[in-house]
């Protein structure tokens, strides 16, 4: 598949204008990215290990990469425009797309010898970008102090960390969150669930749900990498272990038969139901379409949740020990190890993360802001009443965050898909929870190998 042409713009703010790369360069990259993307993308990385230039006050032209629409391409133009407002000798080569096709671009133009200076990129990726020798280690920026964590959750920045190299800085906060239709619940007469309910309880409380309303009580996540992830490290397991599965095909079946009894007990849709939350689409979770009491999501789209529903949502942790969610990086901000102006790309991150203006300008648009501090003005100033339930409950649970898992490995993204279809394949009764279990075993192998 193509790349989709990026965005890319050295004008004002908001005039943003394609333009398509030159076609032999573009096939080149594409060409690198098939036969030879890890070669190319450590040789790329053996560039000068000059960090910038000696003079500070030298011009630089700083190339950096982001994906996003056009709202949050306004927000970052203006916070690198306030940037620029206050160190006049650096310019920026500001290029974004859709995220559709974006890591194909990514890896093109890595690959290809011409990367960004400064990258956004997430966890899908994170890992394998600083297995190929390509993300600049922070640590010694942190250490420093010119890349500031000190008012970061100590579990947040530590997602960034890869064999021991800080490779990527927290953009932005976020966590699970199960969010509920509150108008439901009060229009029937049955309680909210809570933070620190069981697994068991939320299933009881969603059956309970279901015989009042006649709305399933819970969409069925055991399709969702996010809820088997929250419920295995409680069991004192997790996604990952070092390079391999952090856990069985023992495990995925008892994951399996949680959600089996459920069903049976008709706490949560039937599987045609099901199926259709499993779908990332914002607009179609089961809990603004009104065929589930409840969804399982990232707790910062509670305002993309609200803007399709009029009834009242609420939010809360997963079921179990909340100490199994933590301060997780909605996305990264890398820089790329070759890059000659690194040192400037490392302030220009601090800047975006620790400047009580440019964070102002950015708001949520990536998730909480990673300083704590400026989360709380950021927090103040906000008039909407589901971004403010969102802050609020991460508020909440960082005091209860346990320590962050591994930053995941390569090949999570198929993990995440054959998840889905493992799951369904025991949603549909066309296997059963331990032979679904099997088969999703042996398919996360393959995709890890």
């Amino acid at each position: 598949m193509h790349p989709a042409t990026p965005f890319t713009t050295d004008a004002p703010v908001g005039r943003a204008h394609r333009t398509p790369l030159p076609r032999r360069r573009l096939l080149r990259g594409l060409l690198a990215v098939t036969v030879a993307a890890p070669l190319l993308f450590g040789a790329a990385a053996c560039g000068d290990d000059d960090g910038g230039a000696a003079d500070p006050n030298a011009p630089v032209k700083l190339s950096i990469f982001w994906w996003g629409g056009d709202a949050r391409a306004k927000l970052t133009e203006d916070a690198l425009a306030l940037y620029t407002k206050k160190h006049p000798n650096v310019t920026f080569e500001k290029t974004w797309q859709a995220n559709q096709g974006y890591f194909d671009k990514l890896a093109t133009l890595t690959a290809g010898g011409n990367p960004p200076d400064l990258f956004q990129i997430d966890d899908n990726y994170l890992a394998e970008y600083a297995a190929r020798n390509s993300t600049l280690d922070l640590t010694s920026y942190q250490k420093s102090g010119k890349l500031d964590t000190s008012k970061f959750p100590e579990s947040l920045w530590q997602y960034g960390v890869v064999d021991g190299k800080l490779a990527g800085l927290a953009a932005g906060e976020n966590t699970q969150g199960l969010v509920y239709n509150k108008t439901l619940l009060t229009k029937h007469n049955l309680p909210e669930p809570t933070t620190g309910m069981t697994w068991e309880e939320h299933i009881a409380w969603a059956e309970q749900v279901t015989a009042k309303t006649n709305v399933p009580g819970t969409q069925d996540p055991s399709a969702d990498y996010k809820a088997l992830w929250v419920w295995l490290r409680q069991q004192g397991k997790d996604l990952y272990q070092g390079k391999e599965l952090g856990f069985t095909a023992e495990d995925v079946t008892r994951w399996f038969d949680l959600w089996r009894g459920a069903r049976d007990r008709k706490a949560t849709p039937t599987p045609d139901v099901i199926h259709e939350g499993n779908a990332t689409d914002i607009t179609k979770q089961l809990v603004v379409t009104g065929k589930a009491a409840t969804s399982w999501v990232w707790a910062n789209q509670m305002p993309d949740l609200k803007k399709n529903t009029k009834d009242e949502l609420g939010v809360i942790a997963y079921p179990g020990d909340p100490s199994a969610q933590w301060a997780r990086a909605s996305m990264y901000w890398s820089v790329f190890k070759g890059s000659k102006n690194r040192d400037v790309a490392v302030d220009v991150i601090n800047f975006l993360n620790n400047d009580v203006e440019a964070v102002k300008l950015l708001g949520t648009d990536r998730g909480l802001p990673s300083n704590l501090d400026l989360r709380r003005v950021v927090s103040d100033d906000t008039t909407d009443p589901a971004m403010k339930q969102s802050i609020a409950v991460e508020a909440e649970l960082t005091q209860k965050f346990g320590k962050s898992p591994q930053v995941p490995i390569k090949g999570h993204s198929k993990v995440k898909s054959e998840l889905i279809k493992a799951a369904e394949n025991a949603q549909y009764g066309r296997a059963s929870s331990a032979e679904a279990a099997t088969q999703f075993i042996e398919a996360c192998k393959s995709a890890i190998a």
